[in-house]
């Protein structure tokens, strides 16, 4: 195992720590229990955004914290779920008297510690509701999860909740933006290399040199099946069609287009992606009127890459476009 790191059971707490130093102009990174707030929490008046989960997958979710975006995230261990006492921490950390949103993704550990930590907060006279995303189409139930898997739609919920939370509305609303968002949104994707987790020291799965996995979740469970490499735009259609299928946009709808990188993908192969992928959605009747390519939910060093597809209304396009300042998004601030 080659890492740029010193001892596996220190690397949340040391990456914490060059975040922090890092950005120290908008966050706060708390330790013991670990979680990661917007400078100037909590916003008096506004609805908090907390999101979190297993570390790994950075930026999300602490890169994400800022202004127009999330006010808190927690993140466990590298692809363990937080416990419920960080996650109540930062929940009393951003309530604004507004109440507070937890965006959730769809994995046992972290809905089962949300809930609980929803739940305390709730004695302690903080209202919290949550929105559990589950955007990814490849299988019904995997391991860890129980119905579909929140994936890198989880960063669209994130983006544009929280701009609607950003303008002023109240928690019922901005909990009806999020559900929108994941209503409408899906995601597949695909993995080229395993990856290791550091405590592990070995890869989390087995592909041969030949090999792909087609659907893979972002802790490598399996997907739907693996297959012989193949050319990019031909992976590109196992990806695209599924999300077609699934999502079902009437033609002329106005979409918007994710390419997320694994970890250890070039942007070079995420935009010849991209490119195919659009002339996919273009020639199935589709507008593809805003995009995202990139590392923005990754697998560690994990080869491979997801596509999202997002059916967008003017709300939500107007929601997209608002200003977010964060250490990984920054637009129009």
């Amino acid at each position: 195992m080659k890492k740029l790191i010193n001892d596996p059971e220190n690397v949340v707490a040391e990456t914490l720590a060059g975040f922090q130093a890092a950005f120290a102009d908008l966050v706060t990174v708390h330790f013991d229990p670990d979680y990661v707030v917007r400078a100037d929490a909590p916003v008096k008046g506004k609805v908090g955004l907390v999101s979190g989960g297993g570390s790994g997958h950075e930026p999300l979710h602490a890169g994400y914290v800022g202004k127009g975006m999330l006010d808190a995230a927690v993140p466990g261990a590298v692809f363990t779920s937080p416990t419920p006492d960080p996650i109540l921490e930062a929940t009393k950390a951003v309530d604004g008297g507004a109440g507070v949103l937890h965006i959730v993704k769809n994995y046992t550990g972290d809905v089962l510690n949300f809930e609980t930590a929803a739940e305390m907060a709730d004695m302690e006279g903080i209202t919290v509701k949550a929105v559990v995303i589950n955007d990814d189409v490849a299988v019904e139930d995997s391991t860890w999860t129980a119905g579909r898997r929140g994936v890198a739609g989880t960063v669209l919920v994130e983006k544009i909740a929280g701009a609607a939370a950003e303008r002023g509305d109240d928690l019922d609303g901005v909990v009806a933006i999020a559900e929108k968002v994941n209503a409408q949104v899906r995601s597949m994707g695909v993995a080229l290399t395993a990856c290791t987790v550091p405590h592990a020291g070995k890869p989390s799965f087995e592909l041969g040199e030949d090999e792909i996995e087609i659907g893979i979740g972002i802790h490598g469970e399996p997907g739907r099946h693996r297959i012989p490499m193949a050319p990019a735009d031909s992976i590109t259609d196992q990806l695209v069609d599924p999300i077609l299928a699934d999502l079902k946009p009437a033609a002329g709808s106005k979409v918007l287009l994710f390419v997320n990188g694994m970890g250890g993908t070039p942007e070079a192969e995420l935009f010849i992606v991209y490119n195919h992928a659009r002339q996919r959605l273009v020639d199935a009747g589709l507008d593809v009127t805003r995009s995202l390519v990139g590392n923005y939910i990754t697998s560690l060093e994990m080869q491979g890459c997801s596509i999202t597809v997002l059916v967008l209304d003017d709300e939500l396009t107007e929601l997209w476009d608002a200003p977010v300042l964060t250490p990984a998004f920054r637009r129009g601030l």
